[in-house]
């Protein structure tokens, strides 16, 4: 494929002396009368190229277009560097300026910006060294997902956007319709008349694709989902997204320790990758966000995860002797505070908790023999709490009909789900990773708007 340019990742690996074109945006220009240096970059690395400019070659009128911002084209032949961040540079023979940026109007000058204004220009924040980061490490993420499940015989499944049916029970679920919100159809008891909608009934954005999956996983054996999720939840944390994407694996024949095993070897991989493919991208955030982030990494792909139970984890806390915010007793849903306090004072490693009270989870989680308990699943990690939830699936066709009943949910909306466990039902089990809760553990950032190039969060949806 013939290319107009060379990337600068590439370039910065060259040997001198060759002629080279590069294409980026300005990040910095400097100089005097008789020379001007300008630091290139492209995207495709945190590294710039620097330009050196011989002024006895270009006029000042040819260089005062080059601004920070700017968008140019350079050729020129590489030459050895004298400087102490690269060992290459462009003496530049041409520039062609594609570009320009007013530095009076433009909002990334060369100065230190805040997170929350730069959440504000969501549109330009990738042109910065931090989100150029970001954005990498997540396009890796994503292909290391993929790789480890191709490579271990899973099947990508495609399960809908548009469902009529919630999974977790919650109804925190975004509405789509194509009704006239002003004088919608109504039934006699004054309800709106779904039936005239485009599906013929009510319908929402997914907050799950693991319904789906299972009837994947009961006929492919090993399924992968990995796609847009969405939750109707005014929740403005730190940690809470209304868009995000997940990754929801299911498997026919697996047990709850099969579960486990395999939900930690998959987080280890993807810790492992990540260190080994982004080590420029994770170097930079090491030094300018978290400076605990490269040891942290490398501790969990070092470490066995803790594995205990819920009732052993609430004995720990309640003896504690901390003042948690939210009191602990057994029943009550865990908080962020006592997650972290496990894993990062109590047991100072990764941990995951298993067998919670049925009553805070989920209707197709499969009970345990003591009927007050089940064989749920969640992973903990330091700085993040709950990264990884999952669960041993109740293939009982009985049981899952009285949890059913039992949460005051539709068994007739459902019935579609039933019929697995009709015909052909199979022990298995599976979870679901968070995909922006595990790009705020790689690369150390606190919020997760930042891990995610446009955010939607309640009363924002810009771009």
């Amino acid at each position: 494929m013939t290319k107009s340019r060379t990337r600068i990742i590439d370039l910065l690996k060259m040997q001198a002396g060759v002629t080279v074109q590069a294409k980026g945006w300005v990040r910095t220009k400097r100089g005097n009368k008789n020379i001007a240096f300008i630091a290139l970059n492209d995207g495709s690395t945190i590294h710039n190229v620097q330009i050196v400019c011989d002024m006895s070659v270009f006029t000042e009128e040819q260089l005062r277009p080059v601004t920070t911002g700017a968008c140019i084209r350079v050729k020129g032949e590489l030459v050895p560097s004298v400087g102490t961040q690269q060992s290459v540079e462009i003496k530049a023979s041409e520039i062609e300026v594609y570009g320009t940026a007013d530095p009076a109007v433009y909002p990334l000058q060369k100065k230190g910006h805040s997170m929350e204004f730069l959440r504000e220009i969501a549109h330009l924040r990738p042109r910065t060294n931090t989100f150029g980061c970001i954005f990498r490490i997540r396009h890796a993420m994503a292909y290391a997902i993929h790789k480890y499940f191709n490579d271990n015989g899973f099947v990508y499944l495609h399960t809908p956007i548009i469902t009529a049916s919630d999974c977790e029970g919650a109804g925190a679920m975004f509405q789509v319709t194509t009704l006239d919100l002003k004088n919608p159809p109504k039934e006699k008891d004054n309800s709106i008349d779904y039936s005239k909608d485009f599906f013929g009934r009510q319908t929402s954005l997914t907050v799950s694709g693991q319904l789906e999956g299972e009837l994947g996983a009961l006929a492919l054996g090993e399924i992968y989902t990995f796609g847009p999720t969405f939750r109707a939840e005014n929740s403005n944390t730190p940690r809470h997204l209304a868009e995000f994407w997940m990754i929801e694996p299911e498997m026919a024949f697996y047990d709850i320790v099969d579960n486990m095993d395999l939900a930690e070897d998959f987080i280890k991989y993807l810790v492992k990758y990540a260190l080994e493919n982004c080590a420029a991208d994770i170097g930079f955030l090491n030094n300018m966000i978290d400076k605990d982030l490269i040891n942290r990494l490398e501790g969990v792909c070092d470490t066995e995860f803790v594995r205990l139970t819920y009732t052993e984890g609430i004995e720990i806390l309640t003896a504690s002797g901390q003042d948690f915010e939210y009191p602990v007793s057994w029943g009550v849903d865990l908080q962020s505070e006592h997650e972290r306090y496990l894993v990062e004072k109590h047991f100072k490693r990764p941990v995951i908790l298993t067998d919670y009270p049925k009553e805070i989870k989920a209707f197709y989680m499969k009970e345990n023999p003591d009927g007050k308990t089940v064989r749920a699943m969640d992973i903990l990690f330091p700085k993040i709490g709950e990264i990884i939830g999952g669960s041993q699936r109740e293939e009982n066709l009985e049981t899952l009909r009285r949890r059913i009943v039992e949460m005051n949910m539709s068994e007739e909306s459902l019935d579609w789900y039933l019929d697995t466990r009709r015909f052909g039902t199979a022990p298995h089990s599976g979870f679901g990773l968070g995909f922006e809760r595990l790009l705020l553990f790689i690369t150390g950032m606190a919020n997760i708007r930042d891990v995610i190039p446009f955010p939607r969060t309640p009363k924002s949806a810009e771009f």
